[in-house]
């Protein structure tokens, strides 16, 4: 999976989430989830356990705590997916 395929896809997760749609439009790697789209933490969760169901792993409260822009979560569930697959 590619860098591209992998935004486009957290962009379809976080959409039903996002309170500032300019920012959304913009979307990078350097996206924060809470201080640029405005999602609150109770659907940040919402947004953790999608990736998770999506991609069909398990997050742990370590990585969640990571999990504060687009990059970070895009390590996250590459490393995830390496672990599942070895």
């Amino acid at each position: 999976m590619n860098k591209e395929q992998t935004i486009e896809e957290l962009k379809n997760i976080v959409k039903p989430y996002i309170q500032n749609q300019e920012a959304f439009d913009g979307l990078t790697e350097d996206t924060d989830f809470i201080n640029d789209l405005k999602i609150n933490s109770a659907n940040l969760v919402d947004v953790i356990l999608d990736i998770e169901e999506k991609y069909d792993i398990v997050i742990d409260n370590e990585a969640m705590e990571r999990m504060v822009n687009v990059k970070a979560a895009m390590e996250i569930i590459e490393t995830k997916l390496s672990e599942k697959n070895s």
